[in-house]
């Protein structure tokens, strides 16, 4: 029997739990060849060498470092040249069936130019989002528009998807991957959760900020705002995550870095806190706070409330919980946080996430009986 073989590529803490079912899908399936490849801030010291969580789970095919050393615009064009070149090879000795990748970053842009060069299909997870504040926007379309087959989280993004001009046929409309990982996984309780991070969670927020990609020249002041106004809070500890390895990513850790030092007391950043501590972290969260998508995406799981921050997000579908804000307004967002109003509000709260579906199960399904072997040529679909 000739298996299919299929390469899964992750570069990111975020994305690679959005895939693990799917990974563990494609793995135990005697009809399959899991390919998986790493690549990106799964590799890099400063982002927690995060390839090592993948692997006390799974094999790693082939790791593919391209990274530089620094994360301004020129580094970040090279790193996605390297990530081209570098996965065209792995791709020519590997000959893999399909390409898996999920999202937006200009890591996966460099996968799909060099699937798309390969003559190799690509399966793209997580089309037709809005992030009208980084250039992700314009990645994840341009992916979008390279990949043969679709599996979008909810209607809204199907629609769009076929507003690009993709055909009705490749799109699937499977739910969403993290509501996946929620119903699987057993979180911890906040006890547990305090003795894994080593802090009193009694009262405490779980904060991501990333820099806006498209609005880059005020991101010192802006987490300097940011980190001014979480001081000014009274009793509470502050959990942070790691910016992405964006432009500006690194100018945000260390400022996290240095506020963290100075209030050991109260504030602790992690490089990677994997699915299970982050999802029980989001669970018991008394808001998550930051500008990140698991925010937008995770938190209605919870019934946490999210304060979202200037327009990185800017275009996601969101649910009640999610209070949007300028960084000059976050002291209006925490008292709207506290108010009867809200809270009344989020009695009712439904999440626009929320699916019966298995993803994982329904995409591995698709993919064993496609023939990917003809997809790779489609027509475009005109708006009438």
């Amino acid at each position: 029997m000739n298996r299919k073989k299929i390469a899964l590529v992750s570069a990111t803490r975020a994305e690679w739990y959005l895939l693990w079912n799917l990974a563990k899908e494609l793995e135990k399936d005697e009809e399959i060849e899991l390919l998986l490849l790493v690549t990106g801030a799964h590799l890099s010291e400063g982002f927690g060498n995060t390839y090592q969580e993948i692997e006390k789970d799974f094999n790693i095919t082939r790791k593919i470092p391209i990274l530089e050393d620094n994360d301004d615009r020129l580094s970040l064009a090279k790193s996605l040249a390297v990530a081209v070149s570098g996965f065209a090879e792995a791709f020519d000795e590997l000959e893999p069936d399909a390409v898996v990748i999920l999202g937006d970053r200009y890591e996966m842009l460099g996968v799909a130019s060099a699937a798309l060069m390969m003559h190799i299909p690509i399966i793209h997870l997580c089309g037709g989002e809005l992030t009208l504040g980084a250039m992700d926007d314009s990645i994840r379309h341009s992916i979008s528009k390279m990949a043969s087959l679709h599996f979008v989280s909810t209607k809204a993004y199907k629609k769009r998807l076929m507003q690009l001009g993709e055909e009705k046929k490749r799109i699937f409309n499977v739910g969403s991957l993290a509501g996946e990982n929620v119903k699987k996984l057993k979180l911890l309780s906040k006890k547990e959760l305090e003795n894994k991070l080593g802090l009193s969670l009694k009262n405490f927020l779980l904060i991501t900020y990333h820099s806006e990609t498209l609005n880059l020249q005020n991101t010192k002041k802006e987490v300097q705002i940011l980190l001014d106004f979480l001081d000014t809070l009274k009793d509470i500890t502050l959990i942070f995550t790691k910016a992405n390895a964006d432009e500006n990513g690194l100018l945000i850790n260390q400022a996290l870095e240095n506020y963290c030092l100075k209030n050991t007391y109260k504030a602790k950043l992690f490089d990677n806190l994997g699915a299970l501590k982050y999802l029980s972290a989001l669970k018991h969260a008394k808001a998550v706070v930051g500008n990140s998508s698991s925010g937008i995406c995770e938190s209605g799981f919870f019934k946490t409330p999210c304060i979202n921050i200037g327009d990185r997000q800017k275009g996601r579908l969101r649910g009640s919980n999610i209070i949007d804000c300028e960084m000059k307004d976050l002291k209006k967002a925490f008292k709207r946080l506290e108010s009867e109003e809200f809270k009344e509000k989020m009695k009712h709260f439904k999440n626009p996430f929320e699916s019966k579906k298995s993803p994982s199960i329904f995409i591995k399904d698709v993919i064993k009986n496609t023939n990917l072997a003809t997809i790779l040529q489609k027509d475009f679909v005109d708006r009438k």
